[in-house]
């Protein structure tokens, strides 16, 4: 197999950067990945926050599993939301309490994040603690979910989010480990 210039100068340059990232498990505290993700492409992001972090992780699954059609989904998501559903979690998530740090993943339906990450946030104390919101959309970025997690964790510290385009999920890894950079600088201690 040969590679392409391109592709051995990306792969270099993946390495070197790993080599300049601090250990930032260590900067973090205690931190928890949670994050829904329907299509894989929230949860490709989320992989690589935790490769990067080493820290825990645990994916939020609705008790009703969304459908795989992807228009019906749709639909489903925006009545959720005009009607403030809270759907039910599947299993039980870690609880926020011994964390410090929270990195909450999901993907932007309808301009904030899905009904069932209300539910999460809604049903536990994060009084203390940062959030770090990423999501994946097709266009419309964080939307309003930022302001949506301030009001449902009015006591926690929001940092800044990171979107990512659905589509470019896959090949974000850059992305994902400057943004974490820029945030491990700026922890607050």
């Amino acid at each position: 197999m040969y590679l392409t210039r391109r592709h051995a100068l990306h792969t270099l340059s993946l390495a070197t950067l790993s080599l300049f990232i601090p250990d930032m498990s260590f900067a973090a505290g205690k931190a928890l990945i949670v994050y829904f993700s329907r299509s894989g492409n929230t949860r490709k992001i989320a992989e690589y926050i935790h490769d990067a972090l080493k820290c825990d992780i645990a994916e939020l699954k609705p008790k009703m599993p969304y459908p795989e059609n992807y228009d019906i989904v749709v639909n489903q998501a925006k009545t959720e939301q005009k009607n403030g559903a809270r759907p039910l979690l599947a299993d039980p998530i870690p609880n926020p309490a011994p964390y410090d740090t929270i990195y909450l993943g999901y993907p932007n339906w309808w301009g904030t994040m899905p009904m069932l990450l209300f539910t999460y946030l809604e049903g536990h104390d994060f009084t203390g603690k940062t959030i770090y919101p990423f999501c994946t959309h097709g266009g419309s970025a964080l939307g309003r979910s930022v302001d949506d997690i301030k009001k449902c964790c009015p006591a926690a510290h929001i940092g800044e989010g990171l979107a990512i385009e659905g589509k470019y999920a896959a090949s974000a890894k850059k992305k994902v480990i400057a943004w974490l950079s820029k945030q491990q600088s700026g922890v607050r201690k």
